[in-house]
């Protein structure tokens, strides 16, 4: 039985970042644990790009563009939606989630979805860095799989 190894080697790797402006300071703190992470695992900051939209339901659009430039080995959503007292929460949630989903489905480019949902800002900013380290590492997995895979 062939197995394939878990392959953290960012080198050479071409990463998209799409993040929110919404939540600004959660939203800050996951780019920066997440670009972090990247050069640490050997990502060149010239292979990385960035690309801000206004909030979560945003992402999905920008990502998709960004799949279908055949640029990037792999995709990151940076997002934060925090509960309010409206059901706006669960649809932004939802949604978002459903939609980073269906852009790595429909283009075959693996995307690392780092869109907190929480219930507060403490939440948030407890998980940010974690969450956005977490991101890197799934992108560069992912990438280095799929080229294993085909």
């Amino acid at each position: 039985m062939r197995e394939i190894e878990k392959n953290l080697d960012g080198k050479g790797l071409r990463i998209g970042i799409v993040q929110s402006r919404f939540n600004t300071e959660v939203c800050e703190g996951l780019l920066g644990a997440c670009r972090a992470q990247l050069e640490q695992q050997g990502v060149a900051e010239a292979d990385i790009t960035l690309a801000t939209v206004p909030g979560a339901l945003e992402i999905p659009l920008a990502l998709l563009c960004m799949a279908e430039s055949e640029k990037f080995d792999a995709l990151i959503a940076l997002g934060a939606v925090i509960r309010g007292d409206t059901y706006h929460f669960e649809v932004v949630s939802n949604e978002s989630a459903r939609c980073v989903n269906e852009v790595q489905l429909a283009c075959g480019v693996p995307v690392a979805n780092a869109i907190l949902t929480t219930d507060t800002d403490e939440q948030a900013i407890a998980r940010m860095h974690v969450k956005g380290s977490e991101a890197a590492l799934v992108a560069i997995e992912m990438a280095n799989l799929l080229r294993d895979l085909t």
